[in-house]
């Protein structure tokens, strides 16, 4: 795989609940994150008490973060709504070079700021909220 772009890494939300998918407005920054719960199951039997862990059990998750412009912009006000309506719309992660995940998310924060004499700028964090496909460019 070659070098990729930050700026292709793209966080896009589903504005109509049918399917149309537009790239959240003015990011800068992204982040995405898969995590899996352990179980552990190491025993007094385990070889050499070298911890075993419980194949395919716990919980999985997936935590987005992005990070930009406020512009006022349609995917903005999309988001508030999600926000604040407490929804879980799908949700797509365009990973450069890798491939796009696909899902239900919450939004659990969504935060503004700015000074006095720059630009607004907003943060969000969202977590996942079902299963999440994976499809490999």
């Amino acid at each position: 795989m070659t070098v990729q772009y930050g700026k292709d890494l793209l966080i896009k939300l589903d504005m109509t609940g049918n399917g149309h998918f537009e790239t959240i407005a003015g990011l800068r920054a992204t982040r995405i994150s898969f995590n899996a719960e352990q179980v552990d199951v190491t025993s007094l039997e385990s070889q050499g008490g070298w911890r075993e862990l419980l194949a395919g059990a716990g919980v999985k998750s997936a935590a987005i973060s992005g990070g930009g412009v406020f512009k006022d912009a349609e995917t903005d006000a999309r988001a508030r709504q999600v926000f604040f309506d407490a929804e879980t719309p799908d949700f797509q992660v365009v990973i450069p070079g890798f491939g796009l995940v696909e899902g239900r998310f919450q939004v659990g924060s969504l935060e503004y700021s700015g000074s006095h004499n720059g630009e607004a700028t907003y943060e969000l964090t969202l977590a996942s909220a079902g299963v999440l496909t994976f499809t490999a460019f």
